[in-house]
């Protein structure tokens, strides 16, 4: 199943993709596509809807980020270890993690804005998991049953503010417009193996990253698991979990946005998303 939200920023509805490729609203079924519908018996009360009844949407509707009521905004750092070569650093013995403001997000086609003083704003796809239930100390095997599903998701960052600037590298992570997620949540009895999923990102229609989510150093089961050590995981949370090489920082020379670019991505059954680069004003 694709969960999705559509219609202006701030003003979303719920919706999903149906198997005729229209979009149909579920607003008369489900407040949003989060909290309890993320749970397994609220998107088995979906899951039961019979699409075709459902109203279609315009195609031109805005597509917003696939879940809301965020909390956490997670992500780990170096968990490729192709990307971690690249980037001259070791894999790290246990994950790196840094959070991302949830004021970041935004929808998947929404643009990347390069924040005023910038010169190194980069590309980052990424896979996302989403909780769809309360996890706390959570086992491994248990792991997976507490994810509602999975998404794209733009790890956008500026370099200068992440790695030059000291301190912490949320603030180069954090700016607006530097999270977009979507185009859909695809819940996880559809993807059947989140460890297998090939991806992709071009810049102006050039390969840049072309990569598989097999060559993460710690797998989606495993850092739902050790998250839940730290912190209780709650539904909407996003965890995302590292890019394969290809970004802009491990360019010979290094390669960064510049407004008037367009960046294109995808996950193998998760979508793609297409954001237009401009500069904040």
């Amino acid at each position: 199943m694709k969960l999705l939200r559509h219609g202006a920023a701030g003003a979303e509805k719920p919706g999903l993709m149906h198997s005729d490729g229209t979009i149909r609203d579920l607003s008369a079924h489900v407040q949003d596509i989060g909290g309890a519908a993320l749970s397994d018996a609220g998107l088995a009360a979906l899951r039961a809807i019979d699409a075709s009844t459902l109203p279609v949407v315009p195609s031109s509707s805005r597509l917003g980020p696939c879940v809301a009521g965020t909390g956490k905004f997670i992500c780990i750092g170096l968990n490729y270890a192709d990307h971690a070569a690249e980037s001259g650093m070791k894999v790290p013995p246990e994950p790196i993690i840094f959070m991302k403001a949830t004021s970041a997000i935004v929808g998947p086609n929404d643009p990347i804005i390069i924040p005023r003083t910038s010169e190194k704003t980069d590309w980052e796809v990424e896979l996302a998991v989403i909780i769809g239930t309360k996890a706390k100390y959570v086992s491994e095997a248990e792991a997976l049953n507490h994810v509602a599903g999975f998404a794209i998701t733009n790890d956008v960052s500026e370099r200068a503010f992440q790695t030059e600037r000291s301190g912490q590298w949320t603030k180069g992570k954090s700016c607006d417009n530097f999270g977009q997620i979507g185009p859909w949540l695809v819940t996880r009895d559809d993807v059947s193996d989140p460890q297998d999923l090939k991806m992709w990102l071009t810049l102006d229609g050039k390969t840049m990253q072309n990569g598989s989510t097999n060559t993460m150093v710690y797998g989606v089961a495993f850092l739902v698991s050790y998250l839940s050590q730290f912190m209780t995981l709650h539904p909407g949370d996003v965890i995302s979990t590292g890019t394969p090489p290809g970004v802009g920082m491990g360019q010979k020379p290094p390669r960064f946005l510049r407004a008037g670019e367009v960046v294109e991505l995808g996950i193998e059954g998760l979508g793609q998303q297409r954001q237009d680069v401009i500069a904040d004003l």
